[in-house]
């Protein structure tokens, strides 16, 4: 099951791209990979037992056998989530590609399902050497999909992603050889945990600028502006993840004596960063700037919920990266559709959009209002559960916490009022559409996501880690 997970979307891809088909078939193709991978995470959630917990659906091949490195998959209660909210965010960014008709559709919709193959990899992978791979792999069509598909400036957006990510990748790679060759195995079930300082700092330095964090995020503003709508959606919602899965599984699961030795200055970067970013928010002058500067707010509160190292954060956590994965996909593709229509994400020429577009203003105005994080809102229960995490480290984290989510509220205000209120903007035409069929097919499904998360969220804070520590606590490496 795991490994059809991660060679479905691969097959797809290279099916795609050898096969002369025309755009519409390709699109259709990788539109079905999509809903049929996502099909398969439903039947995996349906078989996983979670009373149980612990790694399953494992599937082990020696690969290196004088290394001591095999193929190893296998999924935790928490990453089962995790590879939920790749393929449903992944199904819906290729949908709204297929949807606006992207230029050689072959190539683009073949890097997509390679993009989605590499990642349901990274959260599956129970080897460090397997984790390195695909953690690469996820980068290579990254790299292309900006660089080729984006906009105007590219190709700067491009080079600052290229240098921040290859400067992380060459750090973890150093980290994984020298925790590997000291333990005599690179299997993450095996390996025995470390008190190494350098190497728990390659690893976080990787994965911080991965996520990104503060203040290692130099690369994420252009990047989120040149992507395509729905890449753009991928980087903040899912690619960010996989960092922050990268800190849980690996970081804090095998350097337990490092984690408490620099968890102060990790928790006090996440504070700058979640309020500087919530700040930065506020000011952007544009649709995407907004989301980009709220995603690395967002980072900073989940690492926050991480690097408290107790039950309630771990589970806050895990909570926010999906919560924080589905709002960000949707308000990326829903500044595509208005960009569409408008010709512009500047805010200051937009406007009173809800004016006879009542399909846009209510999805709109849905996931704001989660991700306000109202009380009933999945948000509100997972930044809850973050600042009752942090607030054990020390009140002030959770004060710091506090008034980052009164910040979100003024930066997700701002952006529902220029968008839909205030007076008509001289971008926006009185023949502009409302949303249309299609394109309510690609963002209803994520905002019933959250919806149903917001009536369940135990769907995750109960069957993440709760059985699994009956079995092994999250600080003893995830035996």
């Amino acid at each position: 099951m795991t490994t059809l997970l991660i060679l479905l979307p691969l097959a797809a891809a290279l099916v795609i791209w050898v096969l002369p088909l025309n755009d519409i078939s390709a699109g259709a193709l990788a539109l079905l990979a999509a809903l049929v991978e996502v099909g398969l995470w439903i039947q995996l959630v349906v078989r996983y037992d979670f009373a149980q917990g612990g790694l399953q659906f494992s599937q082990q091949q020696s690969w290196f056998s004088d290394l001591h490195v095999s193929y190893h998959v296998g999924v935790y209660g928490f990453s089962v989530w995790l590879v939920g909210l790749t393929v449903v965010a992944m199904a819906a960014a290729i949908a709204y590609g297929f949807w606006v008709g992207r230029d050689r559709v072959r190539a683009y919709m073949g890097l997509m399902l390679f993009l989605t193959g590499a990642v349901v990899g990274v959260f599956t992978a129970q080897d460090l050497l397997l984790f390195y791979a695909f953690f690469e792999a996820m980068m290579i069509p990254l790299y292309v999909l900006v660089g080729v598909w984006g906009g105007p400036g590219r190709m700067g957006a491009t080079l600052k992603f290229v240098l921040y990510t290859m400067a992380g990748s060459l750090l973890m790679l150093a980290s994984i050889i020298v925790y590997g060759l000291s333990q005599n195995t690179f299997d993450l079930t095996e390996i025995g945990q470390s008190s190494s300082d350098w190497v728990f700092l390659g690893f976080v330095a990787a994965f911080a600028i991965k996520a990104p964090l503060f203040p290692l995020h130099g690369w994420l503003p252009d990047a989120y502006r040149e992507s395509s709508p729905e890449v753009a959606a991928i980087l903040s919602g899912v690619v960010s993840k996989a960092a922050a899965y990268g800190f849980l599984r690996i970081a804090i699961a095998k350097f337990p004596d490092p984690v408490q030795h620099y968890r102060v200055p990790i928790l006090a970067l996440a504070a700058i960063g979640l309020i500087y970013g919530s700040l930065l928010a506020f000011r952007a002058p544009d649709i995407r700037g907004v989301i980009a500067y709220s995603s690395l707010a967002q980072m900073g509160l989940i690492t926050m919920g991480l690097f408290a190292v107790n039950d309630l954060g771990f589970d806050g956590a895990v909570l926010q990266m999906v919560n924080h994965g589905l709002v960000s996909t949707t308000l990326f593709l829903l500044a595509g559709m208005v960009e569409r229509r408008t010709l512009t994400g500047e805010l200051s020429r937009l406007g009173g959009m809800a004016r006879g577009r009542p399909a846009l203003a209510t999805v709109l105005m849905t996931t704001g209002v989660i991700a306000l994080a109202v009380p009933l809102s999945s948000a509100f229960a997972g930044e809850f559960l973050i600042l009752a995490a942090v607030f054990r480290q020390g009140w002030g984290w959770s004060v710091v916490g506090a008034v980052a989510i009164v910040l979100a509220a003024a930066y997700i205000l701002r952006l529902i009022s220029a968008l839909l209120h205030r007076e008509v903007g001289p971008a926006v035409s009185d023949s502009a559409l409302d949303l249309r069929p299609a394109e309510l097919g690609v963002v209803v499904p994520l905002v019933a996501c959250l919806l149903a998360l917001s009536a369940w969220p135990a769907a995750i804070t109960e069957h993440s880690f709760r059985h699994d520590r009956g079995q092994t606590d999250v600080t003893q490496g995830f035996k």
